[in-house]
């Protein structure tokens, strides 16, 4: 029954857009959209075909690694077997003031797949608050992990996710971990999908230059409607970019929510340092240093390094999203101020770093970011002036263009293109948290950890 109106509300919305590209079609002249007459309204120029050849670019490469590329790798992976595995794996959980629900969900995932990876396993929890800790040992408790995987507290202050991370790799660096280790970076809000780990870790092996990778990210929106379809659209984009890219194993960012790395990557000193203390040299304002963009930064320290990053398309996660304000356009513009604002601190450096290690299509991806800001204003600039100019067909001429454009899109992004073989649908997180809509109890006095760190 969900279904069935859920369906019907969806082919509502179609057909009342629909009806509105057809109500602007009916406005304009007769004249316009005949070839043959002066009318006529019909011109993609440079910059049209620069933006549409990179998005048509973008989903080509995406399908080849989806459906030829990685399905191929991932039987060679399979066919390693035991000799793919790593040493140790480090889990490491950075939070702070994130909900007590969402907290004993993400723990509970992030506890349940070291017991069931069967690999040596130490969850590092990077955490702030005292409740956050009780919480996490009565998970523990409740859970009874066997031997083999360990508990390691980190206490920060909170001074911001970058101090947490530079903390806890540093604890991971006291474990003393061998060249075979791999550290799982995992945000506060985000719930693992069962087999994520034993899905991303065999790819270190496989890919001996491989420094990092990123998952496929699904999520649950806690904000209405409209945004959380935006955000679903937002996400498979960033699927198939994320696949275009893995083509040529340069992923243009590590996932802050979740992303897998050589434990020798995460106790590089300049690797920690280009995380903690990033910073950008304005000319006009300046050293100032980065408060978000995480994600971006190991990114650069990786190709920096001499890295390369990876996709892995079904290993999945789930992560919480809440709307920094309940309307959706005041959401939606911080949003994208957060997202390409550190694209854009980021993208000029990187440049930098020069075809020859970066190669020809991540150079001009890196170079189509930083123009197309400006792109996407030309197109509502010269409606607006012909239709100053000229008459207010142009304005209507180009909202039906965006709105045929934008039905492009959603039909080129599904709500998640899959694997052969396998579904990339949302895990169930009822199953991910064990049914935590009832907490466990916080208990007052608690045995110790296996072992605890203080930073």
């Amino acid at each position: 029954m969900h279904r069935l109106k859920h369906g019907l509300l969806q082919a509502a919305g179609w057909l009342f857009y629909l009806s509105l590209l057809m109500g602007l079609a009916m406005a304009l002249p007769v004249s316009t959209f005949d070839s043959e007459s002066k009318d006529f309204i019909f011109l993609i120029g440079a910059v049209g075909i620069w933006r549409y050849s990179m998005g048509a670019t973008h989903f080509v490469r995406g399908m080849i690694f989806l459906y030829i590329v990685y399905p191929h790798l991932r039987r060679k992976v399979r066919k390693l077997g035991k000799a793919a595995d790593p040493s140790h794996v480090f889990l490491m959980v950075t939070s702070f003031r994130i909900d007590a629900l969402t907290t004993a969900q993400v723990y509970s995932s992030v506890i349940r797949e070291a017991i069931d990876c069967g690999l040596p396993t130490t969850v590092v929890c990077s955490i702030v608050e005292m409740s956050d800790e009780l919480l996490v040992k009565s998970l523990w408790n409740r859970m009874n992990p066997p031997s083999r995987v360990k508990l390691d507290f980190v206490r920060i202050p909170g001074t911001g996710k970058r101090d947490g991370l530079a903390y806890g790799f540093r604890a991971i660096s006291r474990h003393l971990p061998d060249d075979r280790a791999v550290v799982a970076v995992i945000d506060g809000d985000t719930v693992l999908a069962e087999g994520v780990v034993l899905k991303t870790v065999p790819w270190f092996q496989m890919f001996g230059n491989v420094g990092g990778l990123t998952t496929n990210e699904f999520c649950e929106v806690r904000g209405g409607y409209i945004m959380s379809e935006w955000h679903k659209l937002r996400f498979a984009q960033r699927h198939i970019n994320m696949c275009s890219m893995a083509l040529s194993k340069r992923v243009l960012t590590m996932t802050g929510r979740m992303s897998v790395f050589r434990a020798t990557v995460v106790t590089n000193p300049d690797f920690i340092a280009d995380v903690e203390s990033d910073s950008l040299q304005h000319w006009r304002l300046g050293r100032f240093k980065f408060l978000t963009g995480d994600d971006k930064s190991s990114w650069f320290s990786l190709m920096r390094l001499g890295y390369d990053t990876f996709y892995v398309p079904d290993a999945a996660i789930n992560t919480v999203e809440h709307p920094p304000e309940k309307s959706f356009i005041k959401a939606s513009r911080k949003l994208m101020f957060r997202w390409y604002g550190n694209n854009l601190r980021q993208n000029s450096r990187a440049l930098g770093l020069g075809i020859k290690r970066l190669g020809v299509f991540t150079s001009v991806v890196l170079f189509d970011q930083r123009v197309s800001m400006w792109t996407s204003l030309l197109g509502l600039t010269v409606a607006l002036i012909a239709s100053f100019k000229y008459g207010t067909a142009f304005i209507l001429v180009y909202l039906l263009w965006i709105g045929i454009d934008l039905v492009a899109v959603v039909l080129r992004t599904p709500d998640r293109p899959g694997l052969p073989g396998d579904s990339l649908l949302q895990p169930d997180r009822r199953r991910a948290g064990e049914d935590l809509r009832v907490l466990p109890p916080r208990p007052t006095v608690l045995d110790p950890p296996t072992h605890v760190s203080d930073p």
